[in-house]
């Protein structure tokens, strides 16, 4: 993967981005046609409003806690959890607390 970070080295992700306050901060860190690796920090009471993707996602909760809701269903996401955002499904992010989240776009291959 192309992207963000220098290839061939073990770098903090604390390190790669920092919070801003009362706001969200973002940062890609990798990307390509298969997909993107993105950094969120949340900062207490910011989120992402409701939307949808074409693809899956994956939402890897570093530290603090989320709350995500997919399809209307509210997921508590704490530090060490993971949630798949599926494909269509209109979701929403809401952070709790001071939180860090890795998200994971899969993109489907285009078909030949």
């Amino acid at each position: 993967m192309s992207g963000n970070i220098p290839s061939a080295e073990a770098l903090p992700l604390a390190g790669l981005i920092a919070l801003a306050e009362g706001g969200i901060a973002s940062r890609v860190l990798a990307k390509n046609g298969g997909g993107s690796v993105t950094l969120f920090a949340f900062d207490q009471g910011q989120g992402l409003s409701e939307h949808t993707t074409p693809f899956d996602a994956l939402a890897i909760v570093l530290d603090g806690a989320l709350t995500l809701t997919i399809g209307g269903q509210a997921v508590t996401a704490v530090a060490g959890t993971i949630v798949r955002l599926p494909a269509s499904v209109p979701h929403a992010v809401d952070a709790t607390v001071t939180s860090r989240m890795l998200l994971v776009m899969i993109r489907e291959p285009k078909a030949a």
